[in-house]
């Protein structure tokens, strides 16, 4: 189950466990639920941090893109729900890099 469905579920039936888990850290990703894609945040050094490897954004897991307005692409980090800026997905990962799981099952689960 990915982190935002995980998260909508515990908004949707635990509301009261949402607000004390509010009160007791910082603003994140559980803030967002719901929100949309265009209004999440960008994600700053404080996450991202440069790779010198394959391990970077765009072979993530939890990386997927999604047509903006004007249809313009916005990269997004599903784990930190938070933006990517364009260049950045190519050079740069996170503490949270997790092999990207088609990958891991050996190919496309898709047919073409």
């Amino acid at each position: 189950m990915q982190v935002a469905t995980l998260l909508s579920v515990v908004h949707l039936y635990f509301p009261e466990l949402l607000m004390v888990l509010r009160r007791l850290r910082p603003a994140g990703p559980l803030d967002r639920i719901g929100t949309p894609v265009e209004e999440w945040p960008f994600l700053d050094q404080e996450v991202l941090e440069q790779a010198w490897s394959r391990k970077v954004c765009m072979t993530c897991h939890w990386f997927e893109h999604h047509a903006g307005v004007n249809c313009i692409p916005l990269l997004t980090c599903q784990l930190h729900q938070g933006l990517i800026a364009h260049g950045e997905h190519l050079t740069s990962r996170c503490q949270g890099w997790t092999d990207d799981m088609t990958r891991q099952a050996g190919g496309a689960t898709d047919a073409a």
